[in-house]
């Protein structure tokens, strides 16, 4: 029996990230194609300039590369909405490199889903990417998340 999850994202491709309660979340390079199969129904983009229009929902935070959201607040409300759409919906994170912001973001979600802070850059780099997350304060950032 497949979960509602694996009808939505293809756990093995490339990016699908497996959090611990079954949600899948996909992490993508923004300069790469987008990958064969279906489109994201919601997306997070974290860039430092407004990204082009998508014919899926999304949201653009601002996140200059190697650095910090601009508008935490706003961060954290956008992690609590994927988290939240992901667990029906066909969810992306995706930054330009798909690296350092997007493994940033997920780490969060994976806060978000019960990974402890000090723990959910790891998680990230094992079951995501293994350079995720590239600077220092990115992951200072992760370890003090909290969901409040």
């Amino acid at each position: 029996m497949t979960s509602v999850a694996e009808q939505l994202w293809d756990p093995s491709d490339r990016g699908v990230l497996r959090l611990p309660s079954g949600r899948l979340v996909r992490g993508r390079a923004l300069r790469r194609p987008l990958p064969p199969g279906p489109a994201p129904d919601f997306a997070v983009q974290l860039l430092g300039r407004r990204p082009a229009d998508t014919p899926w929902e999304s949201h653009w935070l601002r996140w200059p590369d190697f650095a910090l959201p601009s508008d935490r607040g706003r961060a954290g409300e956008l992690f609590a909405e994927a988290w939240e759409r992901a667990g029906g919906e066909r969810v992306e994170v995706a930054c330009g490199g798909g690296r350092g912001r997007t493994g940033t973001a997920l780490a969060c979600l994976a806060v978000i889903d019960g990974v402890p802070a000090d723990r959910a850059v790891a998680f990230v780099r094992r079951y995501y990417d293994a350079r995720a997350v590239e600077t220092p304060w990115q992951r200072r950032y992760v370890e003090r998340f909290t969901t409040r």
